[in-house]
């Protein structure tokens, strides 16, 4: 159960990678507020931060 919650929240990820164009990500930043865009920034760099480690291995050693 743990594989399909995973699979299916990477599987939504690129489907919004490439259905949303930067233009309108950004127009929907700034209608949301400075501070929504602050912490969707935080929560893209921790989820590619995460991907890598995820993607060598990270943790072992």
């Amino acid at each position: 159960m743990k594989a399909l919650t995973s699979s299916a929240s990477y599987l939504i990820i690129f489907l919004l990678a490439f259905t949303l164009t930067s233009c309108e990500l950004v127009g929907d930043i700034f209608k949301g507020g400075v501070w929504t865009g602050v912490i969707l920034v935080f929560v893209v760099i921790g989820v590619v931060i995460f991907g890598i480690a995820k993607l060598f291995g990270g943790g072992k050693g």
